[in-house]
């Protein structure tokens, strides 16, 4: 069994969406502080964060798109571990726009589908913000008709972002399958092998969207 981890590190001052702060991360109790509490030798760091929901690799659930939608707490494990994973591969620089015909005649029904479009080599860079693949609504709308669980891309955003419109996110969370968005090393997942994905968030009420430790189990190796 070997694990193949897709997530990006969360590190102080890297943006994940222009426009959004990035996180800052420092001590909310320092290994110096704690000293005086514990006997001597023994410390303790707490460490505080401030960050925006969409930091890092990050799972959208219905609510960060319909105020009625099933936020964070409301998600079951079973929608985002463990999930039997079919891998489909565009890369950027043949297409951006991947519309209904990449995912025709494949077996995706109950399955996490992700999309490799090696766009997270442009992680940290100006060029990550703008231009990105994208899925099309019909794309969307096909991957509904074949009841997937959840849907993963590599690029900045699962939606074109030269507009104004977002129909894939309103079509896939309306129908309650969830997005991980900003994934990485998907090319490290070997082809025509069968794998599982994970990308489990924290319980929290009223929040739509937050990081995950995405990752895939390759078994039977």
């Amino acid at each position: 069994m070997k694990f193949i981890d897709l997530s990006h590190v969360i590190e102080e001052g890297v943006v994940t969406y222009k426009g959004m702060p990035a996180p800052v991360i420092c001590d909310f109790w320092t290994r110096e502080e704690s000293k005086s509490w514990y006997e001597e030798g023994t410390s303790f760091q707490i460490g505080k964060i401030e960050m925006v929901a969409n930091t890092g690799t990050y799972l959208d659930t219905p609510f960060h798109r319909y105020e009625e939608g099933k936020d964070l707490s409301q998600i079951l494990i079973e929608q985002t571990a463990l999930l039997d994973a079919v891998l489909i591969s565009v890369p950027y620089y043949e297409q951006l726009s991947i519309d209904k015909s990449y995912f025709e005649g494949l077996d995706l029904t109950g399955k996490a589908v992700l999309v490799h479009t090696r766009w997270d080599e442009k992680w940290k860079t100006d060029e990550y913000y703008s231009g990105n693949p994208f899925l099309t609504a019909d794309a969307a709308e096909y991957l509904v008709s074949q009841r997937v669980k959840l849907v993963g891309i590599d690029s900045h955003n699962i939606d074109d972002v030269s507009g104004k419109a977002r129909p894939v996110h309103s079509i896939l969370l309306k129908n309650e399958i969830l997005i991980v968005e900003h994934l990485c090393n998907l090319g490290e997942i070997p082809t025509d092998t069968s794998f599982k994905f994970s990308a489990t968030p924290p319980k929290v009420k009223g929040m739509g969207t937050f990081p995950v430790r995405a990752y895939a189990v390759i078994e039977n190796l």
